[in-house]
């Protein structure tokens, strides 16, 4: 493994009793504490892996650790991010998890960057650390901090979760993120924690894992996980491991693109909304008027409830739904949503389409009304250019 932080000064009594206990563990000694303390790691996300991450490093005694996190700290996180409390409320979450870190240990260096991690501030950042870890919860910042990372030729240690299974890995020399997920899932098949839930120690498991790995990197102890990724589900108390390598004849990352556009979120938001986003508004209790574009016959098997009924070949003969607000328009995936989208625009009606129709939606976990009939099978449903 090779050298990514030379040891810093000697310790003194006070940190020799501090780390004590890790001192003692074979093949540390105090060589391993004095590269932490003169380590530096930057951390993306303050949320439920960063909170988990970010005070575990301080406390092993890495010296100076960066956050990028752009969010507030709100009631719905405090079951699961344990570096935040009541108090810090309506905080910026990199100055909640500062605070953290420095009851822990007020030797620490916290370096606080309140932004979005995005490819025009990532590079210049991370050329100040040695190493980065991703606790971010999207997939265009997993993809931007895999590709920055190679670009630098630094290590990264990433981490995700959703409802009972969390996964671990770590970049380096040609086994990444990107070598692991080539292509990235369809923007409307992606559930987030916000939507799909996560069970809150599984935040601290998955962190554990990562701290655990960036320490291994850093003081060159142990076997870290490249070239291979830790898969962990709560549920059953199992941990599997997958192998994986570059693909021959994959040309190494030399520049950092749009991610957004790359992982698909980046569409025209006056078209389309996504199974995640309209899920979100029906959970808020936001007021939205659904037009459902599909024939009688599928409305008949299953249908978001209050939605409206205009099939789309009335609708392109000339008739009007009923609503005259905004419109989200559906079918079974979404080409004649689409369509009748675009009709509507026409016509001088707000109305988008929901990507990936009312399957996607009920992927999700969206409430859905069903008929006395089976509910038609994807394996068998009928063409999509016709009844899609």
């Amino acid at each position: 493994m090779s050298v990514l932080v030379e040891p810093g000064p000697e310790l003194g009594p006070e940190q020799i009793a501090r780390y004590s206990r890790q001192l003692l563990l074979p093949g540390f000694g105090e060589a391993a504490q004095q590269r932490l303390r003169a380590a530096r790691v930057l951390v993306i996300g303050a949320g439920g892996l960063g909170s988990a991450v970010v005070p575990a490093l301080a406390a092993a005694g890495v010296g100076t650790i960066g956050i990028i996190d752009d969010d507030l700290v709100e009631l719905s996180n405090l079951h699961r991010q344990l570096s935040h409390g009541v108090a810090d409320i309506g905080r910026a979450k990199v100055d909640s998890l500062a605070d953290t870190v420095h009851a822990i240990d007020p030797d620490c260096t916290v370096n606080r960057y309140r932004e979005r991690a995005v490819a025009a501030n990532l590079p210049g950042i991370l050329a100040d650390y040695d190493l980065l870890v991703d606790g971010s919860d999207n997939f265009p910042t997993r993809y931007l901090a895999d590709d920055a990372a190679s670009i630098a030729g630094k290590p990264l240690v990433w981490g995700s979760i959703l409802r009972f299974q969390g996964q671990v890995g770590v970049s380096r020399r040609g086994a990444t993120f990107r070598d692991l997920f080539p292509v990235p899932p369809a923007a409307d098949e992606v559930l987030s924690c916000e939507l799909g839930g996560v069970l809150p120690t599984l935040c601290t498991a998955i962190g554990s894992f990562m701290a655990t790995e960036a320490i291994k990197l850093l003081v060159r102890v142990g076997e870290p996980l490249i070239g291979r990724v830790l898969f962990y589900d709560a549920l059953t108390a199992r941990t599997r491991e997958i192998p994986f390598e570059r693909a021959e004849g994959t040309r190494p990352v030399t520049e950092l693109i749009d991610y957004d556009l790359f992982c698909g979120v980046a569409a025209d938001a006056t078209e389309s909304l996504s199974a995640a986003d309209l899920l979100g508004l029906l959970r808020d209790g936001q007021e939205v008027s659904l037009l459902d574009v599909r024939e009688p016959d599928e409305v008949a098997l299953r249908r978001i409830p209050g939605a409206e009924t205009l099939p789309l070949g009335r609708l392109e003969g000339g008739e009007d739904p009923q609503a005259a607000g905004p419109l989200v328009v559906y079918c079974e995936k979404d080409p004649r949503s689409r369509r009748a989208a675009k009709a509507l625009r026409e016509r001088g009606y707000d109305a988008r389409y929901l990507a990936g129709g009312i399957r996607a939606f009920a992927a999700l976990g969206g409430a859905i009304e069903t008929g006395a009939r089976a509910v038609v099978d994807d394996d068998t449903a009928e063409d999509e250019g016709a009844q899609a």
